[in-house]
């Protein structure tokens, strides 16, 4: 899967899908050629072009002055020495200088895919399914090595990028940017998708046409955030879901994150993503290294669908690990919205006995079950029973749920801590805050320092202290509030540049240890809803709660954006009830259903007060959705219609045989003598024959011609669910 010409001195990596090819340029600088559908070969004839651009620079050596790194499509540019574009690094020498000139030193080429170390990342399982290539650069003077790491599986449509920089001088160094990627385009025309957004409303696709300029987005929230996901895609004008080429570029990291994008004078179009450089300085002392986290790029040649797709599979299959990675996920109600704070033994018990009798499949205890907790003002950090809040303790609830047949989760809130806790009254100096200053609040509470050894082994002993005594199947991990203040007592004042990266190394090494020694748990990650849901929480919990916004119509789009990269089996959806304790919006059970079971399915609302009609709908759906879970959480996941171009929205799920199909119809608000609307099935047998109610159709016929939805549909926010079946 890959090559390297010497005569043409460039590497070629290709599966059938997709090639990407990498030049040794004059005086040894790493140039990018091209990426994109796979190529029988390469004859060397797309040398880039020599011109002498007005006040661009010639490097050291070169003897043309039409030869410029200003202009040049590079694979992993710096800045002092010739390119004045955007820089992948920026370190600052022990001289004070900036200027740094790596060129080309060697290559390796191995089987599979090494593991990055304290960082999640995709993996194998054989060496045979994937190759790596690393390309080391030197700067002699500075002594320092860059290995650029590429990975290809032979059987996905990505390229896996990271970097690591190591110090072979006798002085330190401090690295203020080292990106994980670089993609530079040629002149062409580009639009970014991003996804943006804020608490109840995350990853809300936006798409904008590349200008000359440069365009960043980013989180300096501690977090991947609400507001700014770690993913963009560039795309051509003319793309849609099912024609067109689309890049999508994914940062698999949860901390504070940035892509920055800039199109030249030239039209050309350079990508540069990685840690976010704001604030960031890692103090790389002689003879140490420093490796980023790795981004994943994926390539689609037939629209963002496919893309999407791409994205999904592989990081079900290699991303996600351990006993829940591709087993369905159990149908949960959860307290919250029924009882948030005030529960009590009749309460709690009295949701059991009702889910069980609905068939619901887990209960799951939310906030107030520890400290003190009766509000969101204290206990924090105090992760011991609340004693006499529920009669039996936890471990009398776990027994009796798991009496009816049920599973029963628990939910923590692992790196917050109260200023009102035992545990604050004990260690004010564990939270992060700068010295000599007031500490700001969020929630009433504060951000522990999960950078210090001694803060994650009191919180997991704390955590494991109960894992060991209550039997406990699921864990939801919140995380509500996003970080201020940002210092560490324990670093000296030269490393504070180091703080959130340091505390993203502890998180993962915290949640490596947690999750590799009580596998049976179910892991769901949470950040008031989707404030962190990216791929690096996904290398050690397979679903996060996607938005604290539980509206269906508000669930359209958070859905819709969510599955651009990320796959179904992740995307935690839950029927909740009216009036929407986020909206005040009055929905049916119809259609919350529907889009709930878009995703892992499960409900938040407080099931005793449901009337007869409302329970009998509620057995239905879940009776509905165990049914059809494998092809709900596993099948191919196709959208049809987006809610950010009509009235009309449309998805649909596809079993990777092709032998089923499911399709959802959502339209929100009802409009006087509305058109008819025909709805075009994708991704099923061409020549298939599909049973839909009492007909038998062609996959043909429903891909081409369609079908109505349903002229009966009345009201706002009408739905129909499809479901087709090979005969």
């Amino acid at each position: 899967m890959i090559t390297f010409d010497e005569n043409k001195q460039v590497f070629h990596l290709k599966n059938e899908q997709i090639s990407y090819l990498i030049q040794i340029e004059e005086e040894g600088y790493l140039a990018h050629l091209y990426y994109g559908q796979a190529l029988s070969d390469y004859s060397g004839h797309y040398q880039f072009l020599r011109s002498n651009r007005s006040f661009s620079p010639n490097p050291a050596g070169a003897t043309a002055r039409s030869y410029s790194i200003d202009t040049l499509m590079l694979e992993y540019p710096g800045y002092g020495y010739g390119d004045f574009r955007e820089p992948a690094f920026n370190l600052k020498l022990a001289n004070g200088s900036r200027v740094t000139d790596f060129r080309y030193d060697r290559y390796e080429i191995l089987a599979g895919k090494p593991k990055l170390t304290g960082l999640p990342s995709t993996y194998v399982k054989e060496e045979k399914e994937a190759e790596t290539l690393h390309i080391y650069l030197k700067d002699p003077v500075a002594q320092l090595t860059l290995r650029l790491s590429y990975t290809i599986y032979a059987d996905y449509s990505a390229i896996i990028r990271s970097t690591k920089i190591s110090n072979e001088s006798t002085t330190t160094v401090e690295v203020n940017q080292l990106a994980s990627q670089c993609l530079d385009f040629p002149n062409r025309a580009l639009d970014v998708i991003h996804l943006n957004g804020t608490w109840a409303k995350e990853r809300q696709m936006t798409r904008e046409k590349i200008e000359i300029g440069t365009r960043v987005f980013d989180s300096k929230r501690g977090s991947s955030s609400h507001q700014q996901n770690p993913f963009v895609a560039l795309v051509e004008p003319t793309t849609t879901e099912f024609q067109g080429e689309a890049y999508g570029i994914c940062l698999v990291y949860s901390g504070n994150h940035e892509t920055v994008i800039q199109k030249d004078a030239f039209l050309q179009t350079r990508v540069v993503t990685g840690i976010n450089s704001f604030n960031f300085g890692w103090q790389l002392l002689p003879g140490a290294a420093f490796e980023t986290p790795e981004v994943v790029s994926v390539y689609s040649a037939t629209g963002l669908n496919t893309m999407s797709q791409t994205y999904h599979d592989l990081f079900n299959q290699r991303l996600v690990r351990g006993k829940y990675q591709l087993q369905e996920r159990p149908t949960l109600i959860n307290n919250w919205e029924a009882t948030y704070f005030n529960f009590n033994d009749e309460k709690i018990y009295g949701i059991v006995d009702q889910a069980k009798a609905l068939g619901i499949e887990m209960f799951v205890l939310d906030d107030g079950w520890f400290g003190v907790r009766d509000d969101d003002n204290r206990s924090l950090g105090d992760w011991f029973e609340y004693e006499g809040k529920l009669a039996k303790g936890l471990a009398g609830l776990a027994d009796y749920v798991h009496q009816q047949g049920m599973k029963f989760g628990l939910w923590f809130e692992p790196e917050m801590i109260s200023a009102n806790s035992e545990l604050y009254r004990q260690h004010p100096e564990w939270v992060l805050a700068t010295p000599n200053r007031g500490k700001s609040v969020s929630r009433n509470q504060y951000v522990l320092d999960f950078s210090r050894a001694d803060v994650r082994e009191n919180i997991y002993q704390q955590m494991t202290a109960i894992l060991d005594r209550v039997p406990i199947d699921y864990i939801k991990w919140d995380m509500n509030r996003n970080m201020t203040e940002v210092y560490s007592l324990l670093l000296d004042p030269a490393m504070q540049g180091e703080v959130s990266h340091r505390y993203m190394l502890g998180l993962y090494e915290f949640l490596e240890k947690l999750t590799q020694n009580y596998p049976e748990i179910l892991f769901e990650s949470c950040s008031g809803g989707g404030g962190r849901f990216d791929a690096g929480f996904l290398h050690y919990m397979p679903q996060a709660w996607t938005s604290d916004n539980t509206d269906a119509i508000s669930r359209l789009k958070i859905q819709h954006g969510t599955s651009m990269v990320y796959p179904i089996s992740s995307i935690g959806a839950h029927v909740s009830a009216v009036p929407n304790h986020q909206t005040n919006r009055q929905t049916s059970l119809a259609i919350r259903g529907n889009v709930a079971m878009s995703g892992v399915f499960g409900y938040e609302l407080d099931l005793t007060q449901l009337t007869a009609d409302e329970k009998a709908e509620i057995k239905e759906q879940v009776q509905f959705y165990k049914q059809h879970r494998q092809l709900l959480q596993f099948g191919t996941f196709i959208r049809l219609q987006s809610p950010y171009e009509s009235n009309d929205v449309a998805w649909m799920f596809v079993s990777k045989d092709q032998k089923e199909a499911m399709a959802f119809y959502f339209r929100p608000l009802a409009d006087a003598a509305a058109p008819f609307v025909t709805l075009k099935l994708a991704g099923l047998k061409t020549d298939g024959i599909y049973q839909w109610n009492d007909q038998q159709i062609t996959g043909s016929e429903l891909m081409h011609l369609g079908l109505y939805v349903d002229d009966s549909l009345h009201g706002d926010y009408a739905t129909q669910r499809f479901y087709f079946k090979e005969v």
